[in-house]
Formats: structure tokens, C-alpha cells, sequence
């Protein structure tokens, strides 16, 4: 049986996870800044308050994780530390260069260096690498020095941010709006910019962002 500390414990370690602060995190989710503060956990009565489902739905689609990545904080002993690990990342401007992916898109060579981030129990973390934003083209949502975690093996869905890289070296960061056998279409993270087709014969792997370090 869960208990009222135990999901309390599990949304703070989340938070700390992700390198937020519990106000940070409820923010970030597009809640009340004040939603998981400790005053806010019990009524003026005493009574337990429980987070309500909408909340957590909301922090783990603001954060990637799953509902297992959330269990399992909600089950780890309150004194073990948040799930982390290390994976390579390279600087985004790097990607297009050759030498750092193979020809499925995974990370190949001794450039890599390595950052912490979340481990992702849904996801296996050999694959998962990052990336690091050096400049302002995907302004206002991703920032320089932002770190995307990038996971070639997770399913893509339409409306996911993925990573592509073409097959005559350009990289990107972009929304999927559409996709079939021959061809895809994607939006473009700075407003500024139209959506965009690619043929699929044009490109040369695609891969899933899981989770952004801003």
C-alpha cells in the first residue's frame, strides 16, 4: 500500500532528478508554483493531502519520465539516491561532423565525453546519449547549454521532438508532425520557421528526445 510520505518523497526525488526544486518542477508542469510545497501537504486540519493524479501526469509529460521511472522513486528506501548516470554527449555542432554516429545513429568513437542525467527505466541506458545546445537557432524553447538525453532505440510517435540527421550531414531538432513510407514532415522549434518535408530516402536516422536539462 502507498502511503501519503511515500508519493511526497517520490514527486521531491523526481524533482531532484530532473534539477529541479519541488516549486520548479510543479512550474515547469504548468501547475501552481506552490502546488508540492510541504505547507501544501497537509490542511490546516492536519489532514493528509494527497497529489492528484492530473498533477503527476502533468510533471512526469514535463520531465519524460514514464509512470515505472515514477514507481520506481516511489519504492527506492527514502535514504538511496535519486536515479542518475552517466551517458556521452557531444556538442550539437559536432553531430553532423563524421566519426560520432554510426550509420543507425548510435554513438561510435572515444570523442564522447559524459554528463549525469535521469536513468530511465523504461528506456536502455547503453543507447541513450546527449547532446549539448551551442547556439540560439531553437530559441525559446531550447537554450544554449540546454542538454537533450536522445534515445535511438524509444518508438517515435507524431508530435514527439526527435533529432534527424540527413544523409548529406545536416542535424536537427524538430517536432514530427507526420510521417509515412515516403516521405516526413516535421515543425520547426523556433516559431519563426515553416514546417518542413523530408523524404524518407533522404534521411539518415532519426531518434527520439526523451528529456531536456534546461
Amino acid at each position: 500500500m502507498l502511503t501519503h510520505d511515500e508519493i511526497w518523497r517520490a514527486i521531491d526525488r523526481l524533482a531532484t532528478t530532473f534539477g529541479y526544486s519541488p516549486s520548479g518542477l510543479a512550474k515547469k508542469s504548468g501547475l501552481d508554483p506552490t502546488s508540492f510545497n510541504k505547507s501544501k501537504r497537509y490542511g490546516p486540519d492536519g489532514k493528509a493531502r494527497w497529489p492528484s493524479t492530473e498533477s503527476i501526469s502533468r510533471i512526469l509529460g514535463a520531465t519524460g519520465a514514464t509512470m515505472a521511472d515514477f514507481i520506481a522513486l516511489v519504492q527506492d528506501g527514502e535514504d538511496r539516491p535519486a536515479l542518475s548516470t552517466a551517458i556521452p554527449v557531444i556538442g550539437f555542432a559536432q553531430a553532423g561532423a563524421k566519426g560520432f554516429f554510426d550509420e543507425e545513429g548510435y554513438p561510435q568513437g572515444d570523442s564522447w565525453d559524459e554528463v549525469h542525467c535521469p536513468e530511465f527505466q523504461s528506456v536502455n541506458d547503453s543507447d541513450v546519449y546527449a547532446l549539448k545546445i551551442s547556439g540560439d537557432s531553437m530559441e525559446p524553447l531550447y537554450r544554449k547549454n540546454d542538454i537533450l538525453v536522445v534515445s535511438p532505440k524509444s518508438k517515435i510517435r507524431k508530435n514527439d521532438r526527435v533529432v534527424i540527421k540527413t544523409k548529406d550531414g545536416e542535424v536537427m531538432v524538430k517536432e514530427l508532425a507526420r510521417q509515412n513510407a515516403k516521405e516526413i514532415e516535421i515543425k520547426s522549434i523556433n516559431p519563426k520557421h515553416e514546417n518542413r518535408i523530408i523524404p524518407a530516402q533522404d534521411i539518415s536516422w532519426m531518434a527520439r528526445v526523451i528529456w531536456v536539462s534546461q
